[in-house]
């Protein structure tokens, strides 16, 4: 069976080349059930994160990730689900594991 990561990795290679590693994948109890009530999957943060789509942040934050990209520091992007819920998803900068959680579980 192949891990999310594989197939997010697969998925986001298909569309734009996936800029680092997200490790682990996991998510808070309260991102799983903002996901839930949008009607929408993980994969889809997930693949725009890995693609360097930082989301709702400040042009000087974007820069900020686009930093911590080359120097291998923590990744921040956040988005709105279709319920206009706020999701943070955060890459370690070791990156050996991704969460998607809400602002509020940080």
């Amino acid at each position: 069976m192949q891990t999310a990561t594989k197939i997010l990795n697969k998925r986001a290679t298909r569309t734009r080349r996936v800029n680092f590693r997200l490790g682990q994948t996991v998510a808070t109890p309260g991102a799983l059930e903002a996901l839930r009530q949008a009607g929408q999957h993980p994969f889809h943060f997930l693949a725009r994160h890995a693609r360097g789509d930082w989301g709702d942040l400040s042009p000087a934050d974007k820069r900020g990730n686009d930093r911590a990209l080359r120097e291998c520091d923590r990744l921040l992007s956040a988005y709105k689900t279709s319920t206009e819920e706020c999701l943070w998803v955060i890459t370690e900068a070791h990156r050996s594991s991704t969460t998607i959680l809400l602002p509020s579980e940080y």
